[in-house]
């Protein structure tokens, strides 16, 4: 499954959000919201991809809200809440010329959305494919 191997390998780049800490010069904090931003965009297209397989019509949308709003419905994912934090966080990354933003980003990335992806990675790992 592409996407699942897509994901996979950006949840993989995204560890690298622990190699750094502040304060960040410019390029490595750009990258750094580059790897939470690819992991998130991966994510959501993987649990679109495996809803439909599993007959979830709601998956057929493409909006990545009502695939998150889906997903915690399946059961795929835990916390909703944290997940639709990480879509307005992705939302954000147009802004992330703002230092502040990009930072803000980057926080909660390590603090909260690597574990939030790689909890979906587990759960995909025991129960969807």
């Amino acid at each position: 499954m592409k996407k699942y191997e897509n994901f996979c390998s950006a949840l993989s780049n995204m560890q690298e959000i622990y190699k750094y800490d502040p304060p960040y010069d410019t390029v490595i904090l750009t990258g750094l919201v580059g790897l939470f931003e690819v992991c998130f965009e991966q994510s959501w297209k993987m649990m679109k991809e495996i809803l439909e397989s599993h007959g979830y019509e709601d998956g057929a949308t493409g909006s990545p809200k009502i695939i998150l709003k889906t997903a915690y419905k399946a059961g795929m994912i835990k916390d909703e809440e944290l997940w639709l934090r990480a879509l307005q966080e992705r939302n954000n990354v147009t802004h992330s010329y703002n230092e502040r933003i990009a930072l803000g980003i980057v926080m909660r990335a390590k603090e909260s959305f690597y574990d939030m992806f790689r909890e979906l990675k587990k759960e995909i790992d025991k129960n969807w494919l």
